[in-house]
């Protein structure tokens, strides 16, 4: 059942993704607002989050509030990209953090990160979150967002400890 249940996930992954490619790059920054905020940040989905992407957005598509009280916000660079995102992509998003004052992000593609950029990421002061298309796909099944459940089965087992006599 578990191999069974791997297989069912990773064929909706990769149908996820084809979907994402699909769409208009203004529904993918929706999507990835949407997902950030399912995952608990922000309050409700009217004031948690707002996608911003468009022409001179200053390289931020979208923000969030990182908690309820919005104490602090996290913004996001979306990309419905083919190609490896490559650490030059990932030091424009950094100085557009730095232009807005902000020392979290979220970088999310729906394709891959170079290892530059990976190490890019791991050797400054502001902390960016990448999320290839990988792990966005495993983040919308797990937290529900563009898939709906079709079947539940509970596996059981015996439990020893309700036999147990005193």
């Amino acid at each position: 059942m578990e191999a069974a249940y791997r297989h069912i996930n990773n064929d909706l992954e990769s149908e996820i993704l084809q979907t994402i490619k699909s769409c208009s790059p203004r529904f993918f920054e929706q999507l990835v607002v949407d997902l950030i905020v399912r995952m608990g940040y922000g309050g409700s989905r009217q004031d948690a989050g707002k996608a911003v992407g468009k022409s001179a957005d200053g390289g931020i598509d979208g923000i969030i509030k990182e908690d309820k009280l919005g104490l602090d916000n996290v913004y996001i660079q979306a990309k419905k990209w083919e190609n490896s995102v490559s650490r030059p992509e990932i030091q424009k998003f950094a100085g557009a953090l730095q232009g807005h004052r902000a020392r979290k992000g979220i970088f999310i593609t729906t394709s891959s990160f170079t290892n530059g950029a990976r190490e890019y990421v791991a050797g400054i002061e502001s902390k960016i979150v990448l999320i290839d298309g990988d792990e966005l796909a495993e983040l919308m099944i797990d937290f529900e967002v563009g898939v709906s459940t079709i079947a539940s089965y509970n596996v059981k087992k015996i439990d020893m400890d309700y036999f147990t006599e005193d």
